[in-house]
């Protein structure tokens, strides 16, 4: 406990962090300025697991009981813990954040059996699962708020149509969505502006929906669903998209995946990648994230994606950064998952519930304290296919 109050002493230096120990004593940190924390740890074996990997273990603890947080009060502990670490900068800090980026050199891969492994231990869970929290057209991606009273539902359907702006469509275009997940995307882009939609997705849940809602829409002359690798694709497309896929691809991965964008696209083509970013240098996935919600996935820096996008014939062409969008889409989701407890408990267990709510929890606050974004990046083959000004994205 000696060496993990130090830690702690160098770590919590805002705030008011309060720890009740196993053997029963107390001890306080920070400058008792800001957010206020009560924690109680019931397991002697708790804080040396939190030494040796803090982040999984006090995930672990939260889930198991063994870390107790007063009312339960996930918003105020993220946030404690949070403005600590982008404030910090601890040796203990820096040997951690050392260590998990040689860890993630080594481990970062994701080649086509491994990635469709990834993907069926998140999005092959219980159909009824997804139903609990997310929007009846089943986007698990961020929602543009273009105005602050929407809906999640609304703000889901601005986020397509902001997306189908940029991507400059024209009826009987043929466009590849890259992980198309329950076919949300696909069913509006072939509904509403008369695209042909080729999508592929490694879940086998979302495969299977997907083609059932196509075939319920009367849409199977327009749209092809595959359970397909995007390195298996084939042929040139007018328009590519892929929303929220690209934090599974890993940066051991970010030449195979632009070199493919760029045999995908055709001469006069447009493409659009929507992916969580961070807006400092790199950083490494959360050791519990990793472990328990999404195996493989990382959140790419703008500088590790830079000069793998410099190689190739197409050009960076708009970058949109949205701040707290989808932190106001994990809320809703948090929220919409809690209402619907019982019935995620009676899908699974207790201890599942936990976990997500840890994990939606975790999300939400790493946006609204973290250094974590969306970026919109828009790419083009030539010279003229983009207007010179962003006004056709809003009129």
């Amino acid at each position: 406990m000696r060496l993990l109050d130090r830690v702690f002493r160098s770590f919590f230096l805002q705030g008011r962090l309060d720890v009740t120990w196993p053997d029963g004593t107390t001890s306080r940190y920070g400058d008792g300025v800001g957010p206020h924390v009560a924690t109680t740890l019931h397991s002697d074996d708790l804080p040396y697991a939190m030494l040796r990997n803090t982040d999984l273990a006090v995930g672990e603890g939260f889930v198991s009981g063994d870390l107790e947080i007063e009312n339960d009060d996930l918003d105020t502990f993220f946030e404690l813990v949070l403005t600590n670490r982008e404030a910090g900068n601890s040796l203990f800090m820096r040997t951690t954040r050392h260590l998990r980026h040689v860890w993630r050199n080594l481990m970062l891969r994701n080649p086509i059996g491994q990635a469709q492994q990834n993907v069926a231990h998140h999005y092959d869970l219980s159909a009824e699962l997804y139903d609990l929290f997310l929007d009846p057209d089943r986007q698990y991606s961020c929602a543009y708020f273009a105005k602050p009273d929407m809906t999640l539902a609304d703000a889901q359907l601005a986020k397509k149509r902001h997306i189908a702006k940029k991507l400059l469509l024209e009826p009987e275009m043929r466009l590849l969505d890259i992980g198309c997940g329950w076919g949300g995307m696909a069913l509006t882009l072939a509904e509403e502006f008369g695209v042909h939609v080729t999508g592929v997705t490694l879940s086998k849940e979302q495969h299977a929906m997907a083609r059932d809602r196509v075939e319920e829409a009367g849409l199977t002359h327009k749209i092809d669903i595959r359970l397909q690798d995007y390195r298996e694709v084939e042929g040139t497309f007018d328009r590519v998209v892929s929303v929220g896929m690209f934090e599974h691809v890993g940066p051991r991965n970010y030449g195979e995946y632009f070199s493919q964008l760029n045999r995908l696209m055709g001469p006069e083509g447009v493409a659009l990648i929507h992916t969580i970013a961070g807006t400092g240098p790199p950083r490494v996935t959360s050791p519990w994230i990793t472990k328990y919600i999404f195996p493989g996935g990382h959140i790419p820096a703008l500088s590790e994606v830079a000069h793998h996008i410099e190689r190739h014939e197409y050009q960076l062409t708009d970058l949109e950064v949205w701040h707290l969008h989808y932190a106001e889409t994990l809320k809703h989701w948090h929220d919409r998952f809690m209402a619907n407890a019982d019935k995620a408990e009676e899908l699974y267990d207790a201890r599942f519930v936990r976990m997500w709510r840890y994990y939606l929890k975790a999300a939400e606050m790493t946006f609204r304290y973290g250094r974590q974004v969306v970026f919109q990046m828009q790419f083009a083959k030539g010279h003229g296919e983009v207007p010179l000004t962003r006004d056709y994205v809003y009129t």
